[in-house]
């Protein structure tokens, strides 16, 4: 049996990471088998090398290998691709067309992105992986074939099912073996050789000699986050190949190519992000002028239930009202008195700054601004989330942006 070292020597796989070794491991023990294969990771991680593998060391690797993208391949003809048809089966359907799983019968098909698949073919890829039975398009003769499916994806197949946009019974039978390859950004002790592999090969191709990389360049190839992975470091490998008459690179000139080098600079703002910005200034003037209506009606309910405490004795209830807005209180043995108080005697009297003062038990004055209700929303805030403002943000409805903005304009 071949070793794990002739594999990648085979095939082109440059790394030693333990998660890919695992996965090139997985793929060599299944491969004598005709279970099913899930391989599962983002794009641009080379799930496509892993079928490539199973195929070649399986006793199907003489017969034919298929790959197909059906993620690439429009809807309403993807049964005919896959399946066949019938002649006049449907509009242009001038001749009888022989399917992939026909075709293939006894080898191996490779179905990239088959999370892309519409639910009625899902329907026909079941039945060929219960019992090799499908039907051509137009067709009501069951034929058979012989083929295993190796399956590829980078969506989140738990999420797919929930959502209803792939079937649960489908993905059990085609994850018998799940295979996982981690992304670039997991590897960052073959982030490098990659690039050496890569420069060489574009060296070789453009007849030009190879660029290399100084530390500083390194240590920014590999902190890189590689969200677009193998294939997006190799096609900056060839950018920069081409373009760059140095070959030496330094990280200045290697930070120029990468995408996330003007992360740290302002962003333009789209009209409908500030419609957003905007929008979220709406609600929260909105939540304070409700939380003023609150503290109003509370206000006039309280009031209107001590009036209506005894009927019978006006002036207790009117006492008792005046000693919660001041602050007094009156023994229970005693009774209350309603004073008549001068203008000297009102102006040095002072009510418990505690309470709102008001007029009348049905108009209540509100003292405090908006700007001041929406500045101290946002240093209380600020406050709960020790200064952090994107939780504050948060915390108020508001992006943070617009928070920045907030602090600025009152100086917070």
């Amino acid at each position: 049996m071949d070793s794990l070292q002739s594999i990648k020597q085979r095939f082109g796989i440059i790394g030693n990471n333990n998660l890919l070794n695992l996965a090139l491991q997985k793929a060599m023990r299944v491969a004598p088998t005709d279970i099913s294969v899930l391989v599962t990771g983002e794009s641009g991680v080379g799930k496509e090398v892993i079928p490539k593998i199973i195929h070649s060391l399986s006793h199907r690797k003489h017969a034919k290998y298929i790959a197909v993208n059906c993620g690439a391949i429009p809807e309403g003809t993807i049964d005919s691709e896959l399946f066949g048809h019938e002649k006049g089966s449907f509009t242009g359907a001038s001749q009888t067309r022989s399917g992939y799983f026909e075709v293939a019968d006894g080898g191996t098909i490779f179905l990239d992105e088959v999370g892309e698949l519409p639910l009625t073919t899902q329907v026909r890829l079941l039945r060929v992986l219960e019992n090799g039975e499908f039907l051509k398009v137009g067709s009501s003769k069951v034929q058979k074939t012989d083929v295993r499916i190796v399956a590829a994806t980078n969506l989140n197949m738990s999420e797919a099912i929930q959502k209803g946009k792939f079937r649960e019974d489908l993905y059990y039978r085609l994850s018998t073996v799940e295979i996982f390859l981690p992304p670039l950004r997991n590897r960052p002790d073959d982030i490098h050789l990659l690039f050496r592999k890569f420069a060489a090969d574009f060296a070789q191709k453009y007849k030009m000699p190879t660029i290399r990389l100084d530390d500083e360049a390194i240590e920014a190839l590999v902190s890189n986050q590689w969200k677009g992975n193998i294939r997006q470091l190799r096609n900056l490998t060839e950018q920069i190949s081409v373009i760059e008459q140095n070959r030496n690179i330094t990280g200045p000139i290697l930070r120029s190519y990468l995408p996330d080098y003007n992360q740290n600079l302002p962003a333009l703002v789209s009209d409908r992000k500030q419609e957003s910005d905007f929008a979220n200034e709406r609600e929260i003037l909105y939540k304070i002028l409700f939380d003023m209506r609150n503290d109003i009606t509370d206000l006039k309910k309280l009031t209107k239930e001590l009036l209506n405490e005894d009927p019978s004795r006006p002036e207790k209830s009117t006492q008792v009202l005046i000693d919660k807005i001041y602050g007094k209180s009156t023994p229970e043995n005693e009774a209350p008195t309603l004073e008549i108080i001068s203008g000297e005697q009102r102006d040095s009297f002072e009510p418990n700054p505690e309470v709102v003062s008001f007029d009348d038990a049905e108009t209540v004055e509100e003292t405090v601004s908006l700007q001041e209700k929406e500045v101290e929303m946002i240093k209380q805030a600020l406050e709960r989330n020790k200064g952090k403002r994107k939780l504050a943000a948060k915390e108020l409805g508001i992006s943070e942006r617009t928070l920045y903005r907030k602090i600025n304009q009152y100086n917070l």
